[in-house]
């Protein structure tokens, strides 16, 4: 084990969810068809497949350059995607709340389109406040996520120093700690984002500590782009929620 702490982000495979929400979009529906709570949603088939590929890459690194920790979300698909991925590997895991999705509390389960025509006052709020500080109401912005993910990142350094800690989370999480990590701007941020939608089941990884971080790779969906049996998926760049 080196000096320096790596830390890496996957986000989960595809879920049941990102279809319905992909399907609903091309449909032009208002409201994303989906029967379970947010916690409970599942990977999808296709999800299932790309964390195998995953898998795949986890089972092909040397010894020394596997994760000696595993820290996942409590949701569904991302503990699906951390036990399909790690499976065989014998590293420990465990599950901390802070690392879930953003909360969207009376925008759940709305399309973009859906936002616009059940509560217009809350997207014009939402385009006056912009992406990372708009709140929808009894949910999260981009900015309370961060707040949660400096602390489990700060633990992971006082706790981990020198190892080598894998997260499995959302789409969300992955964008906000290279926010955190790389001490972006607000603005890069948000250009960032629109220009690099979280793959499912994809890698980010950084090294260092102490405030000195460097990328080692971002949003690297080659392990699924090398399957035959997977293909890579990822959210429309336009979603307005």
């Amino acid at each position: 084990m080196g000096d320096e702490l790596w830390i890496g982000v996957v986000r989960h495979g595809e879920s049941t969810a990102n279809v319905a929400a992909t399907s609903a979009a091309r449909d032009g529906l208002d409201l994303i068809d989906v029967a379970e709570r947010e916690a409970d949603v599942p990977l999808s088939d296709l999800g299932r497949r790309q964390a195998e590929s995953l898998a795949r890459r986890m089972h092909d690194l040397p010894t020394d350059e596997r994760p000696d920790l595993v820290i996942t979300s409590p949701f569904l698909r991302a503990r699906q995607t951390a036990e399909i991925a790690m499976e065989g590997l014998g590293v420990p895991r465990r599950v901390d709340e802070r690392l879930r999705d953003r909360d969207l509390g009376v925008l759940d389960l709305h399309t973009a389109q859906g936002i616009r025509a059940s509560f217009p006052a809350e997207s014009e709020r939402r385009t006056r406040h912009g992406k990372f500080y708009y709140r929808p109401p009894g949910g999260e912005s981009w900015a309370d996520v961060a707040l949660r993910l400096r602390a489990v990142l700060r633990e992971i350094e006082q706790d981990h120093p020198g190892g080598r800690v894998l997260l499995f989370a959302h789409d969300v999480v992955v964008t906000l700690v290279r926010y955190v990590l790389e001490d972006l701007e607000e603005p890069e941020l948000i250009e960032e984002a629109a220009k690099s939608p979280i793959g499912n089941a994809s890698l980010s990884s950084w090294t260092g500590g102490r405030g000195a971080w460097r990328r080692e790779t971002f949003n690297d969906v080659s392990h699924v782009q090398d399957d035959s049996a997977a293909e890579p998926t990822k959210e429309d760049p336009a979603d307005e929620r």
